[in-house]
This record gives C-alpha cells, structure tokens and sequence, in this order.
C-alpha cells in the first residue's frame, strides 16, 4: 500500500467517526414501515370508505416512500381537473394525515372519540397548487401502558378499528401494542415447568393488568380465564395487521424481570429480590418478586418470551419494558445500574439482534429522591446509544430531557401525558403544549427523535389530542385563539361567533394549567369520598367557565355546594346544612346523571356491558363485572387507590357519587343535632360499605342515551346559573 493511499484511508476513517458522531442515530433507520406502498395505499383507500362512505371515491391515494429523502413523513395534495382531491405520501399514515388536514381546513370537518361532524361540502373545496404538509418529527408516539386498562380494556374489534383509524388520521406511526401478552406468557410459564395454580395465582384480573405487567401487583381481580387469552390473541393479531398496513411501527412488550412465586419453585437459587408494597396494597396482592437482571436466569426467560412474542406477532424491532416502575431499586450504585440496563438490553438482542428498546422515562419523575444526574446516566449508558428511545413522558409539566443534557445522549420523545386514570373533566396545558416541543427541538444537543402523547385513559378532552398531533406538523407554534376558533367551527359544523368565543375562553382558563407541578387527577369533591378537609382549589378562574357554561359548570357547582355543606356545619347552622345539603343530593346530582345519561359517550352501563360482553358464562360475567366497576371505584379490595379513576358517568353519578354524598349530608346533619363531633374514621367505616354495595348491586344500567341533553342543558342553565353567578 502506496503511503498516498494510506493517508486516504486514515481521511476515510476520520471522516466516517464524524459521520457517526454528527448524524443522529443511524441505527435507528431500520425502524420504518414493513408494508409495501401499495398496501399502504390500500388501506388509506379502505379507512375512508369507513369514514365517508360514498364520497371516499372523490380521493385519490397514493403512497411513495422515495417521497421522502430524510425519513420524515411529507404528504402532497392538489385537485385534479375533475374536482377529486390527490394525495400522495411518504406512508399510509402521512396520506391519511394529509388528507384529515385537508378535511379539516378546507370541509370544516372533524373526527373525534366524542363523535364525528363529517358535513363533507359538494363539490370539494379546490386546494390551489398543491398542499404540502411535513413533520419534523420522525416518530409520532401513541398510548401508554396504563391505557390498556382504564380505556380499551374492554374494546372489540370494530371499537379498535376505529381507534386505529384515528391514530392514521391523526399521524400516529409508533403506537404500543400490547393487547394479548399474557396467552404467550403463560406458554412461557409451562414450558419453564409453572402449573396452571401457580399461574393463575400471578396474573390479576383484566382490568389490572397494565400493572401486573409492570410488577406492582398480582392476583388481584383473578384469576384469568382461559377465553380472555384466546379472545385477546386473536384481537392482537388484527390490530398488529390493521397497523402495520397503514406503515405504522408496533411497539411490542419485552421482559422486565417481574416473575410468579412459582418460578422460586423452579429455581430456588435464582437472584430475587421481594418488593415492598405498593400504593396502600398489602402482600397479597403486591410486593412483587423481581429478578435479578445479572442472573443468567434473566436472559433465559427474557429471551424465551420475546422469542415467543417474535414468533406470534412478527416484529418491527423495537420493544418497550420498564424496569423499577414506581418501584426503588435496591441499590443506587451506577454500576449496578448500568449492569442492570445492560442485561435487559441482551435479552432483547438475544432474540433479535436490531432491537431497539423504548422505555418510559416517568420513573425519573416518580422517584426523583433516588433518581439523580449519576443514576439515570447510569441506567441510560447501560444500553448502546441510539439503542434506547426515551419516552419524556410528562414533559408538558415536568420535561426530563432538559436536565439531563437531553437524556444524555439516547433519543427520546416529548410526550404530553395530560390525563391520569381516565378521568373526566376539563383539563389542559395549551400554552405548554405549544412550546414544549419546539423548545425540545431547539435544546443544545438535542436527541429529539419524536413527539408523542401518553395519556393514561383517552376518551376525555380530545381538543387537546387533536392540537397535540398537529404540531408534530407544524414548523412553529400556532396561534391558540385563532386555532380553538377554528377547531369549534369543526366540531359543531357552525360559525356561530358564540361557540367560537366560548371555546377562546376555555382555552384561556380551564384548558391553560400553568400551575408549577399540577397533576390533572380531577381533584373536584364530587368524584371524592367526602370529608370536610377536601381540595376545593381551582387552576383557573371559575366565572370564565360560567361565561362558556358547558357540563363543567356543574362540577364547578359541586364545589361551591360542597364549601357551603362546610362552612354551615363549622358555624353551626344547620338550617343552612340543609339546605345546601338538600339542594345538592337531591336535586343537583341528580339533574347532572340525567345530563350524563342522555349522551352515549357518558353512560355507565356501555363500559359495564363491553366488559360482560367477553364472557363465555355467569362466572365469567360477574368476575369481569367485579373488576370493571372496582376500577372505577375502589380501585383494590379495600380502596387502596380509591377514585383515581374516577369517571362522571350516567349511573355510577346516581348510585355510587350520590349515594356518599347523601351519607355525609345525613351524617353531618346527625352530628349537628346531637351535638356529637364528626369523626371521618367512622364515616369511612360507614361509606366503605355503600362503595362496596355498588360494586355487588348487580343492577343493570341503561346502555342508550335518555332525554333530550340540550333540553335538560337548558332547564338546569335556567335553574342554575343565577345560582352560579352568586359563587363568583
């Protein structure tokens, strides 16, 4: 070799270490559709059948990768001579995005959880030139693990293929898959030697699974029947196809190191460690058995089940576990960290050499005491960088990737987590959620791989998830009064300036949290076990809500009642206790269950009829009864997480808020004519037993809207807001 060409290959290999430095994350370019062009078309074509009908014939859909030199998604729309609309993109998910936006600003229609407005005009709108929408984001990330138990839990397929549809036209390609887990599991179990006792002992009911899966508890609500596994595999195998056809990326599930007693049977020498308890619940229910990483054990199971998964599911190569999820690891050393990680990683690259593993990053936030600059560096550098994506899961409230020099170098994702355990009620972050993620991509340094939304229970707000996956298309943040305008014009297919105006002043109030650190469990005394210490404070200024005067307005009236209950048993007076008490128990939440039960999307007996309609007998039914109404409720045998998952529902308002409300009312009224103190142990002990009663009444509820919600709107408007105005 000439010295020249010597010097050369040193100037090569120079340049190629640049290369690798500078670009961001080469090894992340075998994430990309599996499905071939024209099959995306296909599917572009077949989902606007199922959304407008007819007139999906006046679109023309077209799918070419080479479209995009960058793998970041672009779609292309112009009109054709014969007034069709055609569009072409980089994938499925981009023409069915491109296609939305053009639905949305050219027809003024909209699509949402709480219904469609699909007024498509006649002939269509002429787009001049051509429309051209890109993201900057290469993945747009959908779900969390929680969702799979406080919302599609119960879904069949027709509600999942509508989702799936929602999640093509709002740009989704990186959604978690992880319906159907458990039947491959317990094939792992009995090939490793578990019996079907020692199984059914681990897993917890379906309504409890995401943190079953996650090690925080077992059992509980169980045991699993042999159809829910075959019902749920054969769910999966459709939602994987439907996904995939629109080229968007499954993310599947990987071992995290949670494992039945039984496996101690099995290996009595294996490296345990037994959790402490989790959230209020006792030993027999949680302090999980977890296993070791290092133990050679680990790397057994692991890859025994992700070989499994890989060879039911296919495989898109990138897997999502979470290692100490609300949990503390039993040792803060960075090289125990760093080992742990390590080892998970090799049991996923054990199976399939390009895996990439997608953690969420919330225990970072949850256990901050533990998680300092050293330990999260630690646990992050484990894995190689570019082989992990970071999940910033809260970075609407509490962003991670800012104090962690961007996570330290692995990719992540801002997410918007907005919602915990489902919960009604209005709630937002606007002004957040409109700078976060160009404030993320801006970041010296930054890792920003994708923008992604990670709410624990959907169904609630859509405003908020149609805003947030339009900015993962937008170059800067929008104006929010001229956006929420627009976006009313849509979803009520009017242009009432009043509408427009109402919705301005929810975005200006109720859906604009900046309080520092503010968690949207609803907080409101309604959806609360009573007592008289309960948190009436309010982010948001509540005449701006009676000025916009929705279904919130009574929830906001609860409050004020509720402070009037206790301020006229403080001072005494109990001619005022009963009134207050009287007009709220009788009169007020009953008006608002009406209210409820004459809209579909708010009606208690729908979610307990989804969750029967999965039983093969009686004992089925009554098992899956059990667990979807203490999900709401008590949340564990004896209320360990009593009311995070609150819903305002037709029904449960009736005969489970109401009812304890009516208690307290009656109890304080007791207490006021006796001259005995009020002792919350004993209203507990006393309420303890009406929540319960709910959930073994083996009543019905009603699975179709009653009454006329705009008539019953309007006579508790008239009722109520002279009453309302006086709160202010």
């Amino acid at each position: 070799m000439s010295h020249r060409s010597g010097h050369s290959l040193a100037l090569v290999v120079v340049f190629c270490l640049f290369v690798t430095a500078f670009c961001k994350f080469p090894t992340l370019d075998h994430l990309k559709p599996k499905a071939s062009d024209k099959s995306q078309s296909r599917a572009v074509v077949e989902l606007l059948k199922r959304l407008l009908g007819n007139r999906s014939t006046e679109f023309i859909v077209s799918v070419n990768r080479s479209l995009s030199n960058d793998s970041l998604d672009v779609c292309e729309l112009r009109s054709t001579r014969n007034n069709k609309i055609y569009a072409k993109g980089s994938s499925g998910v981009a023409v069915a995005t491109g296609i939305y936006n053009y639905l949305k600003y050219f027809c003024n229609c909209h699509v949402s959880w709480s219904g469609d407005q699909l007024d498509v005009p006649r002939p269509l709108p002429r787009v001049t030139g051509v429309l051209r929408i890109k993201t900057q984001h290469r993945f747009r990330y959908y779900q969390n693990v929680c969702t799979f138990s406080y919302s599609s839990v119960w879904w069949d397929w027709p509600r999942w293929e509508r989702e799936i549809d929602w999640m093509a036209l709002n740009g989704i390609n990186l959604p978690l898959a992880f319906t159907g887990q458990e039947a491959l599991w317990q094939e792992v179990y009995k090939a490793l030697g578990l019996n079907q006792s020692e199984i059914e002992e681990f897993f917890s009911g379906p309504a409890f699974l995401a943190w079953n899966r996650m090690g925080n508890l077992f059992k509980f609500g169980g045991p699993l029947p042999q159809s829910w596994h075959v019902n749920q595999l054969f769910l999966q195998f459709k939602i994987l196809e439907r996904m995939r056809s629109f080229g968007m990326i499954p993310v599947l599930p990987a071992f995290s190191g949670n494992i039945p007693a039984g496996i101690l049977r099995l290996f009595p020498e294996a490296n345990v460690t037994r959790l402490g308890p989790w959230a209020h619940f006792n030993c027999s229910y949680s302090c999980s058995y977890v296993l070791d990483p290092r133990d050679p054990l680990f790397l057994q199971i692991g890859s025994l089940y992700l070989s499994q998964v890989v060879k039911q599911f296919g495989t898109d190569h990138i897997y999502n576990t979470d290692t100490f999820n609300e949990m503390t690891p039993p040792s803060s050393d960075p090289a125990y960290l760093s080992a742990v990680s390590r080892s998970v990683f090799a049991s996923m690259t054990a199976v399939d050499p390009q895996a990439i593993w997608l953690m969420q990053g919330w225990l970072f936030f949850s256990d901050a005491a533990f998680w300092k600059p050293a330990q999260i560096q630690a646990l992050l550098h484990g894995v190689p960088l570019g082989r992990m994506i970071v999940l910033d899961l809260f970075a609407e409230t509490e962003p991670i990737f800012s104090y962690t020099e961007s996570f330290y170098g692995q990719p992540f994702i801002w997410c918007m987590l907005q919602n915990f355990g489902g919960n009604s009620g209005f709630f937002g972050t606007v002004e957040s959620m409109n700078s976060g993620p160009f404030k993320a991509l801006q970041f010296p340094n930054s890792t920003l791989v994708g923008i992604g939304m990670a709410p624990e229970g959907i169904e609630q707000n859509p405003v908020m998830y149609e805003l947030m996956s339009e900015l993962a298309w937008r170059k800067e943040p929008v104006n929010l009064s001229k956006w929420v305008s627009l976006y009313a014009i849509r979803r009520y297919g009017s242009t009432q300036d009043s509408l427009a105006a109402a919705w301005r002043l929810l975005f200006a109030s109720v859906y604009n949290c900046t309080a520092p650190h503010y968690k949207n469990h609803n907080h409101s005394p309604l959806v609360h076990r009573p007592s008289l210490h309960m948190n009436a404070d309010r982010w948001y200024d509540p005449a701006d809500l009676f000025k916009a005067w929705k279904l919130i307005v009574l929830q906001v009236l609860t409050t004020s009642f509720y402070q009037d209950i206790t301020d006229a048993f403080k001072n005494q007076k109990l001619p005022e206790l009963l009134t207050a008490g009287g007009v709220l128990v009788y009169d007020l939440l009953p008006e608002l269950n009406r209210l409820l039960s004459s809209d579909r999307n708010f009606l208690l007996g729908t979610w307990l009829e989804r969750a029967r309609s999965f039983a093969l007998d009686e004992k089925e039914a009554q098992l899956y009864d059990m667990n979807a109404r203490n999900q709401l409720t008590l949340w564990g045998p004896s209320g360990e997480i009593l009311d995070y998952a609150s819903k305002e529902w037709g029904g449960l308002m009736e005969d489970y808020y109401a009812q304890r409300w009516g208690l307290f009312v009656e109890t304080l009224v007791d207490c006021l004519d006796t001259g005995r103190p009020y002792k919350q142990d004993t209203f507990n002990q006393a309420v303890f037993q009406v929540e319960k009663g709910f959930i073994y009444n083996a009543r019905k509820y009603p699975t179709k809207p009653q009454g006329d919600t705009y008539e019953i709107a309007r006579r508790i408007f008239l009722k109520y807001y002279p009453q309302a105005l006086k709160t202010l």
